[in-house]
């Protein structure tokens, strides 16, 4: 991706948040000068990959495929001076965009649309060797317990939530017509680099070929601390 494309995507979702009245810790809004400045009393951001974050998969097609997002806070599995056990996140998609079919090896994970259009999220069982079940998949949304098809499509309208467990394959795009939509995601500890399992392998973070300064560092771009050495 373009630095430019990056920095547009991240605009175009701090418009949604200042839309849906979503207030932001101050570090979401740290400049790239001011990142040079932080020195240790910031490390949880550093260490637990907090901040803004783009995804397009390794695909090249973030216009289609892929999403933005903010890990406002997060524990650490690797590291024991983090004794959070759980996560929040938002997600922005557009019309136009969707994430891939993936499952997690551990975390369950509370899905919440908080605004804007409907989004649709297809869920699977998954088999012992990680291919779809033709089995029927409980659902959890907001307090009921229903099943529906293998492959269904749930319906999250803004407000609405499903509970996403552990081996539960799922994808998600918004309904056509409804508009960009801002997802609330509540969990366990998140760990992308080990608890991803995508149906079709793929990748996580973009290529960034840099046409222009960068607006906001993402969560993977950090400097080290400033100051003393720990």
């Amino acid at each position: 991706m373009k630095r430019s494309e990056i920095n547009a995507a991240l605009k175009e979702m701090e418009g949604c948040i200042r839309e849906h009245r979503f207030e932001l810790p101050p570090f979401c809004s740290f400049t790239p000068e001011e990142w040079k400045t932080k020195g240790h009393e910031y490390d949880e951001i550093r260490d637990n990959m907090l901040g803004w974050d783009i995804t397009d998969y390794g695909l090249g097609d973030f216009k289609k495929v892929g999403f933005s997002l903010i890990t406002l806070r997060n524990g650490n599995l690797k590291m024991d001076k983090y004794t959070k056990t759980y996560a929040e996140k938002l997600l922005y998609l557009n019309e136009k965009q969707m994430a891939t079919m993936h499952f997690h090896w551990n975390k369950m994970e509370d899905i919440i649309n908080r605004g804007g259009g409907n989004v649709l999220i297809r869920v699977y069982n998954s088999t012992a060797d990680g291919r779809f079940d033709d089995t029927d998949v409980t659902v959890h949304q907001d307090g009921r317990e229903y099943a529906v098809p293998a492959g269904t499509q749930v319906r999250l309208r803004p407000g609405e939530s499903i509970t996403v467990y552990p081996y539960m394959y799922h994808d998600f795009t918004v309904e056509a017509g409804t508009g960009a939509v801002l997802l609330g995601e509540v969990s366990m500890c998140n760990d992308d680099e080990n608890d991803n399992r995508f149906y079709e392998p793929m990748g996580r973070f973009p290529e960034i070929e840099e046409d222009e300064p960068p607006y906001r560092l993402l969560c993977n771009e950090y400097p080290a601390a400033a100051g003393a050495v720990r």
